[in-house]
C-alpha cells in the first residue's frame, strides 16, 4: 500500500510546522479512553498514522507498550527526536508490518480519513487479540465561533476529493461517515463516544501556519501556496478576535470513538 499523495508529499514538507502549529489533546480524554480499552502496564496499544506523535506521547502516558506506526519518514524522524523510548516502523494502516495477535487496542488519531477502510479494518482485525478495541480520535474546528468557520471553509474548500473517507467535521451535520464500513463488517461493537472541548492558546501567525502545515496545502506550488496563505490572512484580519498578531484561542473539540471486536 502507498500513502496518499498529498500526505506522501505534503508531510514531509511540513513536519516541523505540523509539530508546532497543531494542538494537542485534553488528557482527560486520555485518561477516559484508558479507562475504557482500558490501556496500562502490560497491555499493548498500536498508534496508526502517528504522525509526530501528538498522540502518541499521550498514549505512553498510560504505561501500556505503544507501537507507532508511520509511514511519512520525516515525520517518524520528527517522532524519534521526540520520543525516543517509543518503536515506530515505517508501515501504513493497510499493512503495519506487525505481527498478528499483538495488539490490545488499536488506535488513529487525526489519521482515519487517510485509511483505505476495508484493508485498514482487516489489519486492525489482524492485530488485535480476542476482545482487543479500535478508538478512533479527531480534534475539530468549533465552528459556531464565526471566525473559525470561515477558516475552516478555506481548509475544506482546498481539501482532496478523493481521500477514502471525508474528515470529521467535513460535511454539515457529519457525525462521521466512517461509521458506515463497520455496519456490514461482522464481530464490531456499536461504537461508544465522547465529546470535550479542547481549547488551544496559540497565536494569530501560528493560525496561518497550522493551515499551511495541512498537508493539501504543503504540496501546492509556492504561487498558490502564497494564494492560500493571503486568503487566510484576510479572512482573519476581517474578524475582531483575530486581527492583528497576538494571542488568540483556537477553540477545538475533541471527538472520541472506540468499538471492540470480537
Amino acid at each position: 500500500m502507498t500513502v496518499h499523495h498529498a500526505a506522501g508529499v505534503g508531510y514531509p514538507r511540513a513536519a516541523g510546522v505540523y509539530e508546532r502549529s497543531r494542538p494537542s489533546y485534553p488528557i482527560t480524554a486520555v485518561a477516559a479512553l484508558a479507562d475504557a480499552l482500558p490501556l496500562e502496564a502490560g497491555r499493548t496499544v498500536v498508534d496508526l498514522g502517528a504522525g509526530t506523535g501528538k498522540f502518541t506521547r499521550l498514549l505512553a502516558l498510560t504505561g501500556a507498550e505503544v507501537l507507532a506506526v508511520e509511514p511519512v519518514r520525516e515525520m517518524r524522524e520528527r517522532m524519534a527526536e521526540l520520543l525516543p523510548a517509543v518503536a515506530v516502523t515505517a508501515g501504513t494502516a493497510e499493512a503495519t508490518g506487525l505481527p498478528e495477535d499483538c495488539a490490545d487496542a488499536v488506535v488513529a488519531a487525526q489519521s482515519w480519513h487517510w485509511f483505505q477502510e476495508e484493508q485498514a479494518l482487516a489489519e486492525v482485525e489482524r492485530l488485535l487479540r480476542p476482545g482487543g478495541a479500535l478508538a478512533l480520535v479527531w480534534n475539530t474546528y468549533d465552528t459556531t465561533v464565526p471566525w473559525v468557520r470561515d477558516y475552516q471553509d478555506i481548509y475544506f474548500r482546498l481539501a482532496p476529493r478523493d481521500l477514502p473517507s471525508p474528515p470529521l467535521g467535513s460535511r454539515p451535520g457529519d457525525e462521521g461517515g466512517w461509521r458506515e464500513a463497520f455496519e456490514s463488517r461482522k464481530g464490531w461493537s456499536v461504537p461508544e463516544e465522547r465529546h470535550w472541548p479542547n481549547p488551544h492558546s496559540t497565536t494569530v501567525e501560528d493560525v496561518v501556519e497550522r493551515m499551511m502545515s495541512s498537508s493539501h496545502i504543503a504540496v501546492l506550488d509556492p504561487a498558490a501556496q502564497a494564494q492560500v496563505r493571503a486568503e487566510v490572512e484576510a479572512v482573519l484580519d476581517a474578524h475582531d478576535a483575530t486581527r492583528g498578531n497576538g494571542a488568540v484561542e483556537m477553540p477545538y473539540t475533541t471527538d472520541v470513538y472506540w468499538l471492540r471486536y470480537g
